[in-house]
């Protein structure tokens, strides 16, 4: 038996002689061609021959439903700021946010102790203006009563200037009593006037005091929802400061976005579903409750308010929602996964089990939809076709064996 040599680098062969170093780079050289050749024509095979894994799906009739999609907020229809109309001192506010309240219900109160002293101030120049109103008839019923007895004195004396009973300086005093009287009753007229006058403008005044007092307590314009509150007790408030902010509960919709390309499917009271971010496993109905009429120039999109009729247990304005509006709907029609359709130049087509193997067909399509898709011509009911099990595998080719999984 030979023993390695002496330099410690040869080692036998199978004759029993020694290699040397470059017959053994040579060789390991060949053996990493044979295994890379052995592995690529393994892929080959693979790729080329070996079945390739396949989800199927049997054509059936079913429902097809088309959507059009938005983003939007869930907003309140009709929204209000909560203010006074007088400058004065905040006493008390009577509710939170979170809190429901009624048409005409009190929600705060203003600082009305100079207010009430301003009423009863104008109340007493009321009672005064009226008494003084009171007098002044009295004076007019006196000066129409002597306008009444100088005439007669001035027809009496012209009768008997007639008949030479009377001289001329009584007719004269006659026609100066007359006149006299008239001027008096004139004036008193006049006074009267004057006197109505101050009474209705003490009357009005009087009612502006009595509004003013009764802008201390601030009502709720309507049923609704106080959803923020801004003030607290103690400091002064003026007109159109905001106090609280309330919303009106009987409509409450989503603004949604959707895109200009959509508006000629969509109309008044078409169904629709919305899904809140917060709970996207439920979806809850609704219908389109109005149409913006304008679109933004920069997203090419308007505005579609959508109609929630089943809101989530805890709702908050502002909230986001995806909104599915139903644009068509069809039953009893041939219905395809998209997942197993296919394009080629342009024109779609489904893979068919024929033999083990899968086989091209162009279809022609009808109403589209998220889950499913019509087929009008291309397809019988109960026809199976397949697409490649996986996002990783190749693309499916005419003829290529496959393996239903």
């Amino acid at each position: 038996m030979s023993t390695p040599s002496a330099t410690g680098t040869g080692y036998p062969n199978p004759n029993g002689a020694s290699l040397s170093p470059t017959h053994r780079s040579a060789s390991r050289k060949i053996l990493k061609t044979l295994v890379a050749l052995i592995l690529a024509g393994g892929l080959v095979y693979k790729l080329k021959f070996a079945p390739l894994p396949v989800s199927s799906h049997r054509i059936s009739q079913g429902t097809v439903v088309s959507e059009c999609l938005g983003t939007g907020t869930l907003e309140a229809r009709v929204k209000t700021t909560i203010s006074p109309r007088i400058q004065e001192r905040l006493n008390e506010v009577l509710v939170d946010q979170g809190d429901p309240v009624r048409a005409n219900q009190l929600l705060a109160r203003l600082d009305d102790a100079e207010l009430r002293r301003q009423v009863e101030v104008a109340d007493a120049s009321w009672a005064s203006a009226k008494a003084t109103a009171a007098r002044v008839r009295v004076d007019e019923t006196r000066a129409q009563a002597v306008h009444d007895q100088a005439q007669l004195d001035h027809a009496r004396t012209t009768d008997l200037l007639a008949t030479k009973i009377s001289s001329q300086a009584d007719m004269d005093k006659a026609i100066e009593s007359m006149r006299i009287a008239e001027t008096d009753l004139h004036r008193a007229r006049a006074a009267s006037v004057e006197a109505e006058q101050q009474v209705l403008t003490a009357e009005k005044t009087l009612a502006y005091q009595r509004e003013r007092l009764a802008a201390t307590q601030i009502l709720a314009p309507y049923d609704g929802l106080i959803t923020r509150r801004d003030r607290d007790p103690g400091g002064v408030v003026v007109p159109g400061s905001s106090l609280l902010q309330m919303i009106s509960t009987n409509e409450i919709w989503i603004s949604a976005w959707v895109d200009e390309t959509t508006g000629a499917q969509l109309a008044l009271g078409q169904p629709a579903r919305v899904v809140f971010r917060s709970d996207p496993l439920t979806s809850h109905p609704g219908e389109v409750a109005r149409l913006g009429r304008e679109t933004d120039r920069e997203t090419r999109e308007f505005l579609v308010n959508v109609h929630v009729r089943d809101l989530p247990k805890l709702w908050t304005l502002g909230q986001r929602a995806e909104v599915f509006i139903q644009t068509g709907h069809k039953t009893n029609v041939l219905a395809l996964p998209p997942q197993f359709l296919r394009w080629r130049d342009g024109q779609p087509g489904v893979f068919l089990v024929n033999s083990g193997r899968a086989t091209w067909r162009t279809v022609q399509l009808g109403l589209q939809g998220s889950s499913l898709v019509e087929v009008v011509q291309g397809l019988s009911a109960h026809d199976m076709v397949v697409a490649p099990k996986g996002s990783n595998l190749p693309a499916l080719r005419d003829g290529q064996r496959v393996a239903l999984q």
